[in-house]
């Protein structure tokens, strides 16, 4: 399943090594997370349910579900999508919620000390930009993400951006991410996990390995992205259905095919751009199905991939999976103007995977755990974090930036992230005349990014956020 040419990426592929699988040795490459490796072996089936035993694989690819948790040199409920291969290890699937398998006593878990000014959680494009910005003005920034590779969603974005020269217009979201990368190199601590928030001192838990940190901060800046929402339908938790970040990670990331041919579910920008790159890929996509009916996305995407054969259908959505272990194929129906299943209509398609591209829901369980107010903004995905325009949740001293804060673009999560970052720095004692400018700058860039009519439903669900904001503190 490894891609060998691709017309814009070139992959680098570490040292050559090998684990076990069930058994089964496993050619891998350094660099490759476990259920990645393992797919480009064609491996599909990772675990079992907990309760009815059913197969389960590969669906978000960043460590938010628990679909590809497996046991790794004895540890049960190892997030494989996020954990990188290592020459030796012994991977094997799980049934249910799994055993620990140490033979020997485990290596003992230390605990160590930090300190930062501002803590942001999440190496994302707000995250990254945020600790661009706030390293910019001299402030002392730790930023944490549980991946392998920072730049989140933009790792993955082989198109060029649309827009001004501010908003990197004609670059590419990979080169982006490895500017940012290179910037703020020296700020991250990846492969670590956040798994508390202490209200009173600003103290965050972290997990490292085997090493628990106490990370002290003056300010939290929370950039933890979205996760994939999934679709109501008959056999969608086979292995093979996947979300489109998943599709893109092992497709842009990682240079490994999803597989040999598509349905892709759902004709906005993200379904449309998918589309595209999984041509660019050399995978067969045999159609693009969206409920609505009209496309959601801009229309030169659409025409792209039309031009190349691809069909997309609107007032259309899956019925079903086809397959037993894994999926075989699927069945589209039509839908009437009240959404409504048209007997009569379903079309069967032969496909190896389904690509689900139908939207993103805020990660919001740091926020909820620390006791930010929430409300659900449909305009922006679901339950949102509370905050005003200076990103500042209701609890004083954190802030919500990118997609944790409402789902958006690339562009608007990083001026939420700049804008966190400068809120942060004015509250601190560095602030200065640049920063001040510099910070109501940036809003009327986020304003001048939201304007149109595609900017429409984020304008209108941010409003509802400030507004609950000033309600709250009446």
């Amino acid at each position: 399943m490894r891609i060998t040419e691709h017309p814009l990426l070139e992959f680098e592929r570490g040292k050559k090594i090998y684990f076990t699988f069930n058994g089964q040795i496993i050619e891998a490459y350094e660099g490759e997370t476990i259920a990645a490796a393992l797919h480009a072996q064609g491996i599909k089936v990772l675990k079992q349910s907990i309760i009815y035993k059913r197969p389960r694989g590969f669906f978000c690819a960043i460590g938010k579900c628990a679909s590809c948790m497996m046991n790794v040199d004895g540890v049960p409920n190892v997030k494989t999508c996020v954990t990188l291969v290592q020459d030796g290890m012994v991977v094997e699937s799980q049934s249910g919620r799994g055993l620990l398998k140490t033979e020997s006593q485990p290596e003992k878990s230390t605990i160590k000390k930090m300190s930062t000014q501002i803590a942001v959680v999440g190496a994302g494009p707000a995250g990254l930009m945020a600790a661009v910005t706030a390293k910019k003005f001299g402030a002392k920034v730790l930023v944490i993400d549980e991946n392998p590779h920072a730049g989140g969603q933009l790792i993955k974005q082989t198109h060029k951006f649309f827009g001004s020269s501010r908003e990197q217009a004609g670059t590419r979201g990979t080169q982006i991410a490895q500017d940012l990368y290179q910037e703020a190199e020296d700020t991250l601590m990846l492969n670590a996990s956040v798994i508390g928030y202490y209200s009173g001192s600003h103290s965050l838990a972290l997990v490292k390995g085997t090493t628990l940190v106490e990370l002290q901060t003056e300010k939290v800046i929370v950039a933890t992205g979205a996760s994939e929402k999934m679709l109501l339908f008959e056999n969608n938790d086979l292995p093979g259905v996947y979300g489109a970040g998943a599709v893109q990670t092992l497709m842009n990331v990682y240079g490994i095919k999803p597989g040999h041919n598509m349905l892709m579910v759902g004709a906005g920008n993200v379904g449309l751009i998918v589309s595209y790159q999984l041509l660019q890929a050399g995978v067969n996509v045999e159609a693009v199905v969206e409920a609505m009916p009209h496309i959601g996305g801009y229309h030169v995407h659409a025409a792209k991939i039309r031009r190349c054969g691809v069909p997309i259908y609107t007032s259309t959505s899956i019925q079903k999976a086809l397959g037993e272990e894994y999926v075989t194929g699927a069945v589209t129906i039509s839908l009437d103007e009240n959404w409504n299943p048209i007997r009569g209509t379903e079309k069967e398609y032969t496909v190896d995977t389904i690509c689900l591209a139908v939207g993103l829901s805020p990660s919001v369980e740091l926020f909820h755990q620390a006791g930010c107010r929430l409300a659900y903004i449909p305009e922006l995905g679901g339950n949102t974090p509370v905050h005003n325009q200076n990103m500042e949740t209701t609890l004083p001293g954190v802030y919500a930036a990118g997609d944790a804060a409402g789902i958006g673009e690339a562009n608007t999560a990083m001026m939420e992230g700049k804008i966190a970052a400068l809120s942060c720095i004015n509250t601190l004692e560095l602030s200065t005349d640049e920063t001040v400018k510099e910070l109501e700058e940036s809003f009327r860039e986020l304003h001048l990014l939201r304007s149109g009519t595609f900017g429409e439903r984020a304008r209108q669900g941010k409003e509802k956020v400030f507004t609950l904001w000033r309600e709250h503190h009446e």
